[in-house]
């Protein structure tokens, strides 16, 4: 009887059940924010589709651009804006006898334009179109000067003058006639050629390009 009845219990009294694992709890939702949500992805909008990033222009420092309608003003140099006009020589055929030498300061002695070989009796003529503020004598000596467009003036001597101040001259047109005695001159008859922008000295021979500018304060 005890040995049935310890069979009896190691037989299964049914059939099998399959357990099911068990399922971890479901978390809640997240809680999202109107914050969160508008910092994610953005949502796209008729509005910011028709109304595009705006574009900005950054210019480089100190570029300067023209305003319409205006030409921008051109910096040219000296030598340039001295060959801008149709100048010449005062005499012809010339020669250089002296040329423009001008002392680093201002009461040294130097020498404030060129002297050009003339023959006696010779034609001084006006080496650019201007007006003539001046033509009378100067310490004994004949002097002619004629204002240029840029501030520019040409003087002459020793230059019997035929001309008189406010004549208006072309390139060329006869000033006078050279005198004889030109102090400083290497020859008995030259011209004493000079030229000037307001209070500075240049070598007149700029005007033609064949010499160098040199600033010289009165």
């Amino acid at each position: 009887m005890a040995l049935l009845l310890a069979v009896l219990l190691m037989l299964p009294l049914g059939p099998a059940r399959a357990v099911a694992p068990e399922r971890p709890a479901a978390s809640p939702d997240p809680v999202v924010s109107s914050r969160q949500i508008v910092s994610s992805h953005p949502v796209a909008s008729a509005h910011r589709a028709a109304v595009p990033d705006p574009v900005v222009l950054v210019h480089p420092v100190g570029l300067v651009h023209p305003v319409a309608g205006r030409r921008p003003a051109v910096g040219l140099g000296p030598v340039a804006r001295l060959r801008a006009a149709a100048y010449r020589w005062p005499l012809a055929p010339p020669s250089v006898l002296r040329r423009f030498d001008p002392p680093p300061e201002r009461w040294l002695p130097g020498h404030r334009g060129v002297d050009l070989g003339a023959s006696p009796g010779a034609t001084i003529r006006s080496a650019g179109p201007g007006v003539v503020v001046f033509a009378g004598r100067v310490a004994g000596r004949g002097v002619v000067s004629v204002a240029h467009a840029g501030g520019l003036r040409t003087t002459y001597e020793p230059v019997t003058a035929t001309v008189s101040a406010g004549d208006r001259v072309a390139a060329g047109d006869p000033l006078g006639t050279i005198e004889i005695g030109h102090p400083g001159c290497p020859e008995p008859v030259c011209l004493h050629w000079g030229l000037r922008r307001g209070g500075d000295y240049l070598d007149p021979l700029a005007l033609l390009g064949l010499g160098r500018v040199r600033l010289l304060p009165l």
